[in-house]
């Protein structure tokens, strides 16, 4: 899957307070994985598995989800939200 920068921090906007540590706990990882995948860069790997950042550019670059397990489960609470 190939979306913009924008288009993943604007899904991670959308979420309610607590979403980072929900999806942590509901896919047993850890919650800073989490937040790094939506654009944080608090880690001590450079690279976060499943995802490959391409910065700059319109959109604020491209991002690459070649594992889409973080970006379902956070569609599905917005889904399950409304």
């Amino acid at each position: 899957m190939i979306l913009t920068f924008e288009e993943l921090r604007q899904l991670k906007d959308k979420l309610p307070s607590g979403s980072m540590q929900k999806i942590a706990d509901e896919l047993k990882i850890d919650v800073q994985h989490v937040r790094n995948y939506f654009g944080a860069d608090h880690y001590s790997q450079k690279n976060i598995p499943g995802v490959h950042y391409e910065k700059g550019g319109p959109g604020g670059g491209i991002v690459k989800l070649y594992d889409t397990t973080i970006y379902d489960c956070a569609q599905k609470m917005l889904k399950n939200r409304n």
